[in-house]
Order: C-alpha cells, then structure tokens, then sequence
C-alpha cells in the first residue's frame, strides 16, 4: 500500500502517517443521518472554498479544463460534444491506474468503464469557484450551447480583425464572453492525456497556488497554501501552524470544532438506538462505549459558554439557508449536552429528540419505522466526527506542495 503515495513525502514515518489519513479518506465524510448538512457545508465551504468530499487528486482541476479546451478547439458539435467529453474523461483510467506508485485518487479505477461520476462533474462547481472555469453555465448547459461558443468566438474574431484594420483595438471586455477558461490556464503536456500523470509541474502548481489566493481570500484554504507546509493531522484545528492562523479564521474553526464535537454525540446516539431498536447485543456495546468515550472528551467548559447565536450569523454568511426546525434540533441538543452529557444514553428527553428528528427528516423510510431501513442498517450510519473536506484537502495541499517544489519551470 505505502508504493501507492509517492506523490507525499517520502520518508518511512511520513508514509505511515499519510495512510492513516487515506483511510480515512475512503471512507468519505460522514453522512447526513440527522439533518445537518447545511450547517457541516457552510463551515467546509468557508474554509474550503470550491472543495468537496468526492473530489480526490488536485490535478483533475487542470484535467478537465483541457480536455473542454481540447473538444473546443476541434470544434466538436453541441450533439457530440458531452459524448466525447466523456469518453475522454474515461481514456484517463488507463494512464493513471498504470502508474505504480502514484495512482491513488484516480477516478474509475475500479469500476472502469462502468464509471458513473465523471470527474468534470465532481470538480465542475470547484472550477468555476476558484476561477479557472470562466463561463457560468452548468455542465449540462455548457454541452447543449457550446456551438454558441463557437458562433461568438467567430464572430468575435471577425470583429477584431476588423478593428485592427481600422486602427481600433475597441472593447475587449467583449472578447471575454466568449472565453470558457481563465486565460493563464497552463497548456497541457505534449503527450496528454496518452502519459497522463497526477504529478503537477511547478507551472502548474504556481497557476492553481495564484487561483486559491485570488478567487478564495479569507479562506484557511488560501492561507495554508500560501504561509504552511502540509501537515498530517486528523483535522484543521489541529494543524501545527493554528497558533498563526488569522484571528477571524481561528473563530470560524472554533465554531466548527464544537459543533463537530456536539453533533457526534447525536449521531453515535442515533446508532446506539438502533442497534438497540434491533437487539444487537454486540453493536449495542460497541455503540455504548464509542460514547462513553465521546462524552469523556468532550470540551464541557468551552460548550457551556459557547455562543450559539454567533455560530449561526457565520453559519449563514455564505448564504446558506438553515431552517428554523434544524437550528431548533441543534440548540436543543446542545442545551442536553449543557445539562448533563453522561446521562444522555438513558434520557427519554434526549433519545425521544433523536427518533423524533430522523423520522421528520425520513418519514416511512426512518429506521425506527421501516423494518427492511433497520436490517440494511450496516451498523454505523454517520459516525465519522465531522472535519470539514479536511482529509481530502489534505491530499490536495499534498499535491499542490510537491508541484511547488519541483525543480523544472
């Protein structure tokens, strides 16, 4: 396993350190049993922008812009051109998965030509946050109207032509309408996507490190990858650089911190009343200590003065819509966790809220109710504490670091 992440560090000690952090990458951020998936997403987008939990290798960011680019400048028709696009995207397997000691994150892998998720759909909204994408439209959208394109860039060129005949550079504001991807976008290699590797060129790197910091100031996204080496730690706020971090971002990740730290009590909770609901013995022990060791960590004195009406003004500052129903959830458990956190396993209170909640949010298809829902249970639904995108940024800044220290331009 450790051959497959020579694109990190290369030491024996920061290897074992980095598969820990794969590990848990696979298993993705933990799922939204409870209804508070607005709130989780708010925190990860503020911190890091134009990210997400499916996302794996940072230079899919410039794969997908070239093959567009590519199709583009062929000229392929709006009627072929989302068919050729993802033809393209799968001609990618076969190169990375070749690669001996670098093909981790690599899209379809597995599943090959049965891939379903294309990577330009999985980096499509990152594309155009941190503004490398230049044209608002959907994905969708950009195939059905790229003969548009097409029709604007002729006419465009014909235009100017005309204006230089004429002396007149005129307005070349207009030129960018036409423009689907950020003009310093770097070119592809001469053999792509035939030699396709996830190794960045320190061009590259330089052009994605500049994208962050413009399209995402304010963000601990920006500011690791401009004042941090990356570092192998199980979440943001416990990077060894906290100490340097801007004041307003050490607020938001105090936020964050105590909501992830509340929220895993409710979902360990929800688990334990399941397996409780489905007299499993041996799950129910597991879920009971897992717990007992939740609340023995727990951060008591921070929680009892944390200032839930703060957390909510920076939860919605993105513009994200949080309904009253879970913001009233949420405070409700957190008063519980206030009164007493060891008790919660045998409150009526508290366990009544959490079915309460899961069979608003599911209806027939809550667990409690549905008997086939409970037998699929695998036995931990949305265990995993929330860390916002963090392992999967992680293995960006990764990448992003060792492209910035290649030697070539």
């Amino acid at each position: 396993m450790a051959s497959a992440l020579g694109w990190l560090d290369h030491d024996a000690n920061a290897q074992a350190k980095t598969l820990n952090i794969l590990a848990l990458f696979q298993q993705k951020e933990s799922r939204d049993e409870l209804g508070i998936g607005t709130i989780r997403d708010s925190f990860a987008e503020q911190l890091f922008p134009g990210t997400s939990t499916i996302q794996t290798r940072l230079r899919y960011m410039l794969f997908v812009p070239w093959i567009y680019q590519r199709l583009e400048n062929k000229r392929i028709s709006a009627a072929n051109f989302g068919t050729q696009a993802a033809r393209d995207e799968r001609a990618l397997i076969i190169p990375l998965s070749k690669l001996e000691e670098d093909s981790a994150g690599t899209f379809g892998k597995n599943s090959r030509e049965k891939l379903k998720r294309l990577p330009s759909s999985v980096y499509w909204s990152g594309l155009r946050r941190w503004g490398i994408r230049e044209t608002l439209w959907s994905q969708e959208e950009y195939h059905r109207r790229v003969d548009e394109l097409y029709r604007s860039r002729t006419e465009i060129s014909e235009q100017k032509y005309k204006e230089e005949n004429r002396g007149d550079m005129g307005d070349t504001s207009l030129y960018k309408s036409a423009q689907s991807w950020h003009s310093s976008l770097p070119a592809p290699p001469p053999n792509f996507p035939d030699d396709a590797t996830f190794t960045l060129t320190r061009q590259e790197a330089s052009f994605l490190r500049d994208r962050i910091q413009l399209s995402c100031k304010g963000s601990l996204l920006a500011w690791l990858t401009l004042h941090s080496e990356p570092a192998d730690v199980s979440s943001p706020w416990e990077h060894p650089d906290y100490a340097r971090f801007p004041d307003e971002l050490k607020e938001l990740l105090t936020h964050a911190r105590l909501f992830s730290y509340t929220m895993h009590g409710a979902a360990l909770l929800y688990n334990y009343l399941l397996a409780k609901e489905r007299s499993d013995n041996d799950l129910l022990s597991q879920h009971n200590d897992n717990f007992v060791n939740w609340f023995t960590a727990l951060p008591r004195i921070e929680i009892g003065t944390w200032s839930l009406g703060r957390m909510w003004e920076l939860a919605a500052e993105p513009g994200y819509s949080i309904s009253l129903k879970t913001r009233r959830f949420v405070e409700q458990w957190i008063a519980l966790i206030r009164q007493s956190p060891e008790t919660l396993l045998t409150s009526k209170e508290a366990c009544a809220l959490i079915r309460a909640r899961e069979l608003t949010l599911k209806g027939p298809r809550s667990r409690f109710k549905n008997r086939r829902a409970l037998e699929q249970w695998s036995g931990y639904a949305g265990t995993l504490r929330l860390v916002y995108r963090w392992h999967n940024v992680q293995i960006m800044l990764n990448d992003l670091a060792h492209g910035l220290r290649r030697e070539e331009c």
